[in-house]
């Protein structure tokens, strides 16, 4: 079973966990030979996952790294994000998206989310029309005189926002952005003027994490990609501690120790080769779900998802979860919103209305590539019952 930090006291002997590991491909014979070569930080199953995460979301460059956090906070940097200016973040995140912008000494500034659970585009444009001042090449806010200098976006449960107009207001504004797709390797839109787009491509800069719940894992680590080959170069740079020569060890910038190891790359690469099935499975389970009457937040009908989470509305989350959890079955509820968070309570928000919605009602079901029919059934039995 998988760690959770809601704690219930089990009654049945039935586990089932949120949203486990699938580890059934190629993964240990990739790691054996990785360990037999004894390549195991540095090595050529690096090379060999960077070019197959290029391949499969059709980007110029990736450069694999120790997390999803990491790979933002890397971000951050090569953007030129500095003390003292703002970025745009959504509050429906977990917080690892939002922390990196304060590690560089940035400001967020919280949107709120539309019905796809994505930051939502109409109040963006609403508050950069009228909560700010563009002189055609910096915009400032009016509330804290701050430059605003980019944007985050965070795919959402697999799901893809408005990305369309999202891009449009970036561009419009002269600002950065970075799409967090930790959670949506593997979505992309099927419809629209960004048909064929896979998320984390469309922005300035991409990020993905295999922590060991998304949808493929490496154990812990991530990738940032990017069209842009100098934004690469600096983040390769950073990552591996800012060797200006590493024979010598001089190093003219701080620099960080980022990089993902040759063992979990080996994983990774496993891990790959088998992506399409995984979405497979989880788009199966989810109609599966839905066959038997259980409400679930639908997706964005351009895409087509990975389906990463499958969220349950409910009037009663918390009676739900403590339910579930004490009949054996992992469950989270919605991260708690950032702009609350008390290390955020005191930075700007905006408008956040919807997002409080979907905080009171939204449970994440079972939903993991290893959940099996008969313990599927089971979480519907109990869900009918409850």
């Amino acid at each position: 079973m998988c760690e959770n930090d809601i704690k219930g006291e089990v009654e049945s002997a039935v586990r089932v966990s949120l949203c486990g590991p699938n580890l059934k491909g190629n993964e240990l014979r990739y790691v054996s030979d990785a360990i037999k070569s004894q390549w195991v930080s540095n090595g050529n199953y690096i090379t060999s996952l960077e070019k197959a995460i290029c391949s499969y979301v059709g980007i110029k460059g990736t450069v694999a790294c120790q997390s999803g956090t990491s790979g933002i906070h890397l971000s951050m940097i090569a953007l030129g994000i500095r003390e003292g200016d703002e970025v745009i973040v959504p509050t429906v995140a977990f917080i690892a998206a939002v922390n990196p912008v304060r590690y560089v000494g940035a400001y967020p500034v919280f949107m709120d989310c539309d019905n796809s659970l994505c930051m939502d585009p109409e109040k963006l444009e609403e508050f950069l029309n009228y909560e700010c001042v563009f002189d055609g090449n910096i915009l400032v806010n009016k509330a804290t005189n701050r430059i605003i200098k980019a944007i985050i976006v965070v795919h959402v449960f697999g799901n893809l926002g408005n990305m369309d107009k999202i891009l449009e207001l970036a561009k419009l504004f002269k600002l950065k952005l970075v799409e967090d797709a930790t959670e949506a390797l593997g979505s992309y839109y099927v419809h629209g003027p960004l048909k064929g787009k896979y998320a984390g491509t469309m922005g300035d800069i991409g990020v993905f994490s295999f922590n060991g719940n998304k949808i493929i894992t490496t154990g812990g680590g991530g990738a940032v990609v990017s069209n842009d080959n100098r934004l690469l170069e600096k983040i390769r740079f950073l990552s591996g501690q800012a060797k200006n020569d590493p024979l010598y060890f001089v190093h003219d910038e701080i620099g960080y120790n980022y990089r993902m190891s040759n063992i979990q790359a080996a994983i990774g690469l496993g891990q790959i080769e088998q992506i399409e099935k995984f979405i497979e499975i989880k788009n199966k389970n989810y109609e599966i779900y839905k066959k038997f009457g259980i409400e679930l937040l639908p997706f964005n009908d351009q895409i087509r998802s990975n389906k990463w989470f499958y969220a349950h509305l409910t009037r009663k989350r918390k009676d739900l979860i403590n339910y579930l959890l004490k009949s054996g079955v992992e469950v989270r509820p919605l991260w708690m919103l950032v702009h609350l968070q008390k290390c955020y309570c005191k930075f700007q928000s905006y408008k956040i209305e919807k997002a409080r919605y979907f905080l009171e009602r939204i449970v994440n079901l079972p939903c993991g590539t290893d959940l099996c029919k008969s313990s599927l059934m089971h979480v519907v039995d109990l869900l009918k019952k409850f």
